[in-house]
C-alpha cells in the first residue's frame, strides 16, 4: 500500500497526467465531427450511426451520422463523423 501512495506522489510531483499511469481512458472531443478515445481495450461495435468502445473502467457509446474509425493504434482510436450523442458507462468502480 505505500509503494502505491508513494508512487502516487510522484506522478503527481512530476505533474504526469493519470492516463499515463494507469487504464483510465481520455475522451477528446473536437466539436461535434471529432472524437478520439485513449486507453481502449476494443471496439465492441461498430455500424455506420452506433459505435460501442470498450474501456478498462466501461463502454463509451457515440451515435452519429457516417460514422468512421480513423487512426486506431493499441492504445487510441478516433471517430470522426456527425457526432449527435455521446454515453458513458462504467463498468468498474475505480477503486477495484
Amino acid at each position: 500500500m505505500k509503494k502505491k501512495n508513494y508512487r502516487r506522489k510522484i506522478d503527481k510531483f512530476l505533474e504526469i497526467p493519470k492516463e499515463v499511469y494507469s487504464n483510465n481512458p481520455k475522451i477528446v472531443i473536437t466539436g461535434f465531427d471529432e472524437l478520439i478515445v485513449e486507453n481502449f481495450k476494443g471496439i465492441l461495435e461498430y455500424e455506420e450511426f452506433f459505435v460501442r468502445i470498450s474501456t478498462y473502467i466501461g463502454i463509451i457509446s457515440i451515435n452519429g451520422y457516417n460514422l468512421n474509425l480513423e487512426n486506431m493504434s493499441d492504445d487510441d482510436i478516433k471517430v470522426t463523423g456527425k457526432i449527435e450523442s455521446l454515453d458513458i458507462e462504467r463498468t468498474l468502480d475505480e477503486g477495484d
